[in-house]
């Protein structure tokens, strides 16, 4: 995004909502970060209560309560519908406060909403990944990383994470099935890094499978990059034995820095656009970790951002970003939320699932599942809220008069490379009103049209903010339905409003 754009755009925006008073002060939105300590939630009672689905679950992160961890524990996810109802979910291996048991979590739900808590892929550590990390005279890590779900005829292939101490030694290993609940066989290495600093890393794999029946893992978490290698379809592993691969997306300087928080890719083919998106997790994992997506014609890239900038050139401000650390209303919010599972399902529409952390404490992991929109111009777009199966009604214009929490997503660097890894820089809302007679907060200068369900907002006859519109749970007030909407405005700012 040229950032005359988005300085002139943010500029008017915030001066528009500042003469209104019926909403808060710049101060008051932006500075305000102290929230009152949330009190511990009882354990959910029963997987539809929805109302019982807390951020924080103290009381239930015990591995003797590992049933109970539906929505919880979840970090680094990979989906799969499997096609017969059942939807499934795996993910490194996490637990809050516990000594960290290894295996690749596992999950399963029919309806995207309750998650049941499956267990464990396997029990301890791979031995051809283990063996492979202490040949190079290293010790293990203690447990498995960001596993990547697909299905190749009737089996199941798992490809999981392992590295060494010190993350010096990493490789991606591959695990089959004919079942998503296993038993998994080990098949193989698909790829593995040597490194200490620059360089291609293996961890983090996501695959592609081209109309014409090629496979691409991408893959890479910190150091130089994310990389991508062509697999044979017939082993899941690299068509070329010890090949890693070629650079596809590079992060630049951050406050005269190299900077690697560049990780989690995922990679989707979306048929009626005819284009490769490949989604990323960009920053540090747990404070201003965001997701950022782009596209290409092929495969092998190149991967181009919202302004057709190839993703390989570094730079340290790729957009679109489409989802970064977010508060609405008084609610303290969510940081850390990126590592994106991308997926299209049974129902014909796209979802996005990735971790969530609650800013009351950010050592808690939430599943944080979503609907995934598409622009008109081909951009996809992220909902507000977590997806709950909610009728999706038809929205009449007179349905959006009212008052909005609004969020922009706009991405900050501040002062000091310590500093940038530890500021969450959360986007706090703000209140935007649309009028009965067509107007935004009142002024005949910003003014609104519908024409189901794209919504747009004019600011001064100027600056054009365009929508998607729907019906979605209300998560932080517990309302069981409420209208969203999530867009772009000219410049590939992702924008997020939830009716009040």
């Amino acid at each position: 995004m040229k950032k005359t754009f988005l300085l002139s755009y943010i500029a008017f925006i915030f001066s528009a909502f500042l003469v209104s008073s019926c909403i808060q002060t710049f101060d008051e939105v932006f500075t305000e970060t102290e929230y009152p300590e949330e009190e511990e939630e009882e354990s959910p009672q029963g997987p539809t209560d929805l109302d019982n689905i807390s951020d924080t679950y103290a009381d239930i992160a015990a591995y003797e309560n590992s049933h109970l961890w539906g929505p919880y524990n979840l970090h680094d996810p990979s989906v799969i519908d499997t096609g017969d109802g059942w939807y499934y979910c795996y993910s490194t291996d996490v637990a809050y406060g516990q000594t960290l048991r290894a295996g690749i979590m596992v999950r399963r739900s029919r309806d995207l909403v309750d998650w049941e808590y499956v267990g464990w892929a396997l029990d301890g550590l791979p031995a051809e990944a283990v063996s492979y990390i202490e040949g190079q005279g290293a010790n293990p890590n203690d447990g498995i990383w960001a596993p990547y779900i697909m299905k190749v005829g009737s089996q199941y292939r798992l490809y999981y994470s392992l590295a060494s101490d010190g993350f010096r030694i990493s490789t991606i290993g591959l695990l089959t099935s004919n079942s998503p609940e296993g038993p998994w066989t080990e098949a193989g290495l698909a790829v593995s890094s040597v490194e200490n600093g620059p360089g291609t890393n293996a961890i983090d794999p996501t695959v592609v499978v081209t109309p014409s029946g090629e496979h691409y893992m991408y893959y890479g978490s910190a150091w130089d990059g994310l990389f991508i290698v062509q697999l044979d379809p017939a082993t899941g592993l690299a068509m070329s034995p010890g090949d890693r691969g070629t650079l596809i997306v590079k992060r630049g300087m951050t406050n005269g820095i190299y900077n690697g928080n560049l990780e989690g890719p995922e990679i989707i083919y979306n048929e009626e656009e005819q284009k490769y998106y490949l989604f990323v997790a960009w920053d540090w994992i747990d404070t201003k970790y965001n997701v950022r997506v782009y596209r290409s014609d092929a495969p092998t890239g190149p991967f181009l951002d919202w302004n057709g900038v190839d993703a390989a050139n570094p730079n340290d401000d790729y957009p679109p970003m489409l989802m970064g650390p977010y508060a609405f209303g008084d609610h303290y919010g969510y940081q850390g939320v990126s590592h994106p599972s991308v997926f299209k399902a049974t129902d014909g529409h796209y979802y996005i699932m990735t971790q969530a952390r609650p800013a009351i404490d950010r050592f808690f992991m939430n599943m944080h599942l979503r609907r995934l929109f598409w622009s008109e111009n081909g951009w996809p777009m992220i909902s507000p809220e977590r997806y709950a199966n909610v009728e999706q009604t038809p929205i009449t214009a007179d349905e959006l008069i009212g008052t909005y929490d609004q969020v922009l997503h706009v991405y900050e660097t501040v002062p000091g490379y310590a500093d940038e890894q530890a500021n969450p820089n959360i986007y706090y809302s703000f209140e935007t009103v649309l009028h009965a007679d067509g107007t935004i907060n009142g002024d005949p200068n910003n003014t609104w049209t519908y024409d189901a369900p794209n919504l747009e907002l004019v600011w001064g006859g100027e600056f054009v903010d365009s929508f998607i519109v729907s019906r979605e749970r209300d998560w932080e007030n517990k309302v069981a339905s409420t209208i969203v909407m999530t867009g772009f405005n000219g410049g590939g700012l992702a924008i997020w409003l939830k009716k009040k």
